[in-house]
């Protein structure tokens, strides 16, 4: 499957837009909640969520080294609005003419890499932490077949590409799975 700059960017809005949709079926009693993320709180994932969206927006207009983009907000005391607000910024950005051609500087992942490419990590990350929330919510997750398969054609690029550097780095070795 060959996806495109316009292709990669429409795939990760399916993607956002159901991350936040199921973000926006948490209730002020599921904050608290674990989610699949070992040691995280609902609230803490959500956290996250936001400062990736705000540090790949920075990213999309060449402001990706800029530390202040990529931490998680203070003030979570309303995460799905504070969520949503980063979502709109990161979408806004990769939607401007251009965003796939420009280099994303991306610290976290140890170098600038080619938006369309950045644009795929999003994807891939906006995909695992819709799951991530429907399943700290026990709700069911909305992505047709189509962007679950080009989820993962983008992963296995992931890692056919480079040595990954190691524990504590953001993208995990892939893993063998089994059908049960």
């Amino acid at each position: 499957m060959t996806v495109t700059g316009s292709d990669i960017v429409e795939l990760d809005r399916i993607a956002v837009c159901e991350a936040l949709r199921v973000v926006g079926l948490a209730r002020d009693a599921d904050w608290e909640r674990d989610t699949p993320c070992a040691g995280w709180s609902l609230r803490r994932l959500v956290a996250h969520m936001t400062a990736q969206h705000l540090g790949f927006a920075a990213a999309a207009r060449g402001a990706g080294l800029e530390a202040a983009y990529w931490r998680e907000p203070e003030d979570m005391d309303e995460p799905a609005r504070v969520h949503r607000m980063a979502a709109t910024a990161a979408l806004t950005a990769f939607a401007e003419p251009g965003a796939t051609e420009r280099e994303f500087a991306l610290p976290e992942l140890g170098g600038s890499f080619p938006g369309r490419l950045a644009v795929g990590f999003h994807f891939i990350d906006y995909v695992v932490h819709a799951w991530d929330v429907a399943a700290a919510l026990g709700v069911g997750l909305e992505l047709s077949d189509d962007v679950l398969a080009a989820a993962l054609a983008q992963a296995r690029r992931v890692h056919a590409g480079p040595a990954l550097p190691g524990p504590g780095y953001a993208i995990a070795p892939a893993q063998d799975v089994t059908r049960g």
